[in-house]
Formats: structure tokens, C-alpha cells, sequence
């Protein structure tokens, strides 16, 4: 069943009670790096190893508070609350799809914005292990407009900070224990299957190379050993396809998964539903990945959202295939998830098999993904579209 929270239609959040009572709200201790806790913790007099012990229960252990940090003298905690948030993050709303494989959440930020994270969970197929997956957001809107994309019909409110991207993943995490956990309590899983959150994709709200040295931040903070642990091989980070910030990323020494977000095959047909066409022709673009794949030796996805009778012709599909044809690639070809002021509608699904052959033709792997979660609104953007349409109306 599809389930709301008990604070779906709380209006508060921490700021707006800061500025009504004249206070500011306490910085959050997620846009520390790990170099900056140890200086904290140092000029606090305490000793260096309680930075890591302090790092452990933040994203290890996932502590909902400084009190749960039972291995820290009590002054010390004590210290910590009243220097620093653990809560960048407020839920507004919470929903669950009706087979229970995709929740979702619209998160509320300290100056009051609203994003979005989704947790997708996937049983093993047999050829993957089951899996949890954190798509998160790395702005509050976004600038660059696409034209199916309930974000892009928003507007850019601001970048996120390390502390506001990270603290997602943190909070799907305490989650996604709590359900592995269960699992064990029931005899579904073995105490050695606990795994958390297992994969993080950058693909929610924003932008993330626009917002290019909070991602990377971010991505250092989730791969730390010490801490989520989560492999680079299973983050993947999604553009639009900024090419100077790809060409960045390739020397950035992270074996991260670059997607990139395609959608035509052609710089006519992009640039009617992709602006930033415009900047950075398809050509270049492609030129790019093949400076990224021949640089990072990593395939690279390329996202295809197939809007009905805009980009999903056979004939497209061909030229797709001879654009992308002797680059290391996967094509991952999306039926588009319609939203409510979009124009675009979903093809059927027989022809996205016919312009899945399309590719075959030219030897590139694709494959046809449904979305989920569609009854919850898990598209980028569409359950804040939802909620600022309902507060304005």
C-alpha cells in the first residue's frame, strides 16, 4: 500500500522556528570532511582517534543523534549538540509503491527548500545480488530546463552543500538497515546478508556536474572505508552532458559509472528537448565520452528517455546506433514517465523492442527499463511539483 507519513503536511522545519525566534540553526556536521572533524574535534581537546570514532557513528553506524554515541564521554557529546546539527534534513512526506520496491522521500532543507530521494530496492535476478539503491539529489531545482523532466519545469533554486547530498544517503541507510534487520528477525535474510544501502546513483534532483565540487565531495564521503563504504563501482553519477566537467571527472581518479543523459541521436531533435544542445552539440558530446572511457578504461551509460513520437523511431534508433558504434557503452532506454505539465506521452512497449533491434543492428548493448515507483510520483521532481502545486492552489 501506498503510505503518507505523519509529517507529510507538517509546515515547519528548523530555520523558519531559528528565524522566527531571532536564533540561527546550528551548521551541520555532515559538511565536515574528515580532515576538518579531526581539527574540530582536536581544538575541542579531545583526542585524535575520537574523530574517527565520531566519523564511525555518523555514516557507519548512522546515528540519529549525539546521544546514541554511547562510545563518547557524555561532556563530549553534550559539546557536539551545541555546536553542530544532525539534522540538515527534515522529512516533509513520505510514500511507498503498492509492491513496496520504491519508496520515496521529499526531504525539507534548513532554509526551508524542498528535495527529493528515492530507495529502489531490487531482488536478485540471477545474474545480480539483491540490492538497495539511493538516487539522490544534488540541487534544489535545476537551471537547465529539459523539457520531460518534472525538475526542469521548476527552476533553479540553489546548489546543495556536501553535508545536504551525503545526509540523504545517510537517512536511506538508517532505513534500509532497519528493513534488513526485520529481514533477519523473520528469517528472510542471514545476519551475514545485512548490507544497507548498496548503490547510489547521482540521477535526482539537479544537476550534479553544475554542482561539480559538492558531487565530488560527496562522492569521497560515501567511498570512505571507514564510513557508508560504498563502492566507487556502484555510484553512478548522470549529466546532461557538460563536457568540460567530464572531461574533469576523467581525471579525477574515481571508477565511479558516468551516465549521461542522451535522449536523441541527433542535435535537432536534442536541442528541442534538451537547451543545453545547444552549448555542447551531440558530436562533441560523444567525442568526450570516448576521452572518458579511453581515459578512466570504464563504459558509460547512456540514458534514452523515449517520448512517443518525438525520439523513438526506428530510424532513430539506427542513427543511434552508428553514433555510438566503437564506443565502450550501454544504452539504457527509459519509457518516459509522464508528468502532469509535460506534453510527452510513453510509447508502447512493443516499440521500444523494435528500437531496441535498432541498436542491435550496430552492436550496442541496451536495455529497456521501466521506471518504478510511477504510482508514487518517484520521477525527478514530481512529488515537490506536487506539493508546490497543492500549497498554491
Amino acid at each position: 500500500m501506498t503510505t503518507f507519513s505523519s509529517s507529510s503536511s507538517a509546515p515547519t522545519e528548523s530555520a523558519t522556528q531559528a528565524a522566527a525566534e531571532g536564533t540561527q540553526a546550528l551548521p551541520s556536521i555532515f559538511d565536515l570532511s574528515r580532515s576538518d572533524l579531526v581539527s574540530v574535534v582536536e581544538e575541542m581537546g579531545e583526542k585524535r582517534f575520537r574523530a574517527d570514532q565520531v566519523w564511525r557513528w555518523l555514516y557507519f553506524d548512522a546515528a540519529e543523534s549525539f546521544d546514541q554515541m554511547s562510545t563518547l564521554s557524555k561532556t563530549f557529546r553534550n559539546t557536539l549538540s551545541e555546536t553542530f546539527s544532525m539534522a540538515p534534513l527534515t522529512e516533509a512526506m513520505s510514500l511507498t509503491s503498492k509492491d513496496g520496491s520504491t519508496s520515496k522521500w521529499l526531504f525539507r532543507l534548513q532554509d526551508g527548500e524542498l528535495i527529493e530521494t528515492v530507495l529502489m530496492r531490487y531482488e536478485t535476478d540471477g545474474h545480480r545480488r539483491n540490492r538497495k539503491t539511493a538516487c539522490i539529489s544534488t540541487q534544489a531545482g535545476c537551471a537547465l530546463g529539459c523539457t520531460f523532466c518534472a525538475t526542469g519545469q521548476q527552476g533553479f533554486r540553489r546548489n546543495l552543500s556536501v553535508g545536504e547530498i551525503v545526509a540523504q544517503v545517510v537517512a536511506v541507510q538508517r532505513v534500509a538497515i532497519a528493513e534488513d534487520e526485520a529481514d533477519i528477525g523473520t528469517g528472510k535474510r542471514t545476519k551475514g546478508e545485512l548490507q544497507g544501502v548498496t548503490n547510489v546513483v547521482f540521477m535526482g534532483m539537479g544537476e550534479p556536474l553544475v554542482n561539480y565540487k559538492n558531487t565530488v565531495g560527496a562522492i569521497r564521503v560515501l567511498n570512505d572505508g571507514q564510513g557508508l563504504n560504498i563502492g566507487a563501482r556502484h555510484i553512478t553519477v548522470s549529466t546532461v552532458g557538460l563536457i568540460p566537467e567530464i572531461l574533469k571527472l576523467a581525471d579525477e581518479d574515481l571508477q565511479i559509472n558516468l551516465a549521461i543523459s542522451l535522449h536523441a541521436p541527433d542535435n535537432q531533435t536534442r536541442s528541442q528537448t534538451m537547451p543545453i544542445n545547444k552549448r555542447y552539440p551531440v558530436e562533441e558530446l560523444v567525442r568526450a565520452c570516448h576521452t572518458y572511457a579511453d581515459k578512466t578504461k570504464r563504459r558509460i551509460f547512456f540514458e534514452y528517455v523515449l517520448l512517443k513520437g518525438q525520439n523513438d523511431s526506428i530510424e532513430q534508433a539506427q542513427k543511434l546506433g552508428r553514433l555510438l558504434n566503437g564506443l565502450h557503452c550501454h544504452v539504457n532506454l527509459i519509457p518516459v514517465n509522464p508528468t502532469s505539465g509535460g506534453v510527452y506521452e510513453r510509447p508502447e512497449m512493443s516499440l521500444a523492442k523494435i528500437f531496441q533491434g535498432g541498436l542491435k543492428q550496430y552492436g550496442i548493448p541496451s536495455t529497456v527499463r521501466m521506471e518504478k515507483g510511477i504510482d508514487i510520483n518517484a520521477g525527478c521532481g514530481q512529488l515537490r511539483a506536487r506539493v508546490i502545486d497543492n500549497i498554491s492552489s
